[in-house]
């Protein structure tokens, strides 16, 4: 483990590779798992301020997921706020591209200049998860077996998944932090 500042970090985090191969799984992480992508407090309300910017960005299913449940929801099993499902299934701010890729309706707003929210950090930092506790925050890579293809991927390129996540940890954390756990992961490869 590597421990910076309030951090612990997953060993997992600088070892195992990675890169998102959105040919082969067509972003399955956009309709798979039990749960819609976990929001903080503050995103919750950024959800509630940008949905009107975003909506144009959505399709009728998300949108009409979105109008019947909320910008977010509180899945109980998983004890934490997220993005409203479609059908208990696919997030509702999803939408698809031309070539049948899942995308995010909230960055598609983002890239649009709609919106200075770029998405959910949670989406933005996997396949890292944190888990904040009293005093401390794990960080820990989630192995997921429908990104068996980003795996593969990341191992052909040599691309740890802490330097496929940089600008997201950048954006959680800062400069500093990512300056450091570079820096750990240059320390645990000699």
């Amino acid at each position: 483990m590597i421990l910076i500042d309030d951090k612990i970090i997953s060993d997992d985090v600088v070892e195992k590779q990675f890169v998102c191969n959105l040919e082969a799984c067509k972003g399955a992480c956009c309709w798979e798992g039990d749960y819609g992508a976990p929001l903080t407090d503050e995103e919750q309300e950024i959800l509630v301020k940008i949905y009107e910017d975003v909506k144009p960005f959505l399709t009728a299913e998300g949108i009409a997921a979105i109008e019947a449940q909320g910008v977010f929801t509180y899945f109980k099993k998983a004890k934490e706020y997220g993005t409203p499902l479609i059908n208990n299934r696919a997030c509702a701010y999803m939408t698809y591209d031309e070539l049948g890729i899942a995308k995010c309706g909230i960055e598609q707003a983002h890239k649009a200049g709609k919106t200075d929210f770029l998405k959910p950090i949670s989406c933005h930092l996997y396949p890292i998860r944190i888990e904040s506790y009293e005093g401390f925050d794990a960080v820990n890579y989630d192995k997921w077996e429908i990104c068996s293809a980003a795996c593969t991927l990341g191992e052909k390129l040599k691309i740890p998944a802490y330097q496929f996540v940089k600008e997201a940890l950048i954006r959680k954390y800062g400069e500093q932090f990512y300056e450091a756990l570079e820096g750990a992961a240059a320390s645990l490869n000699s």
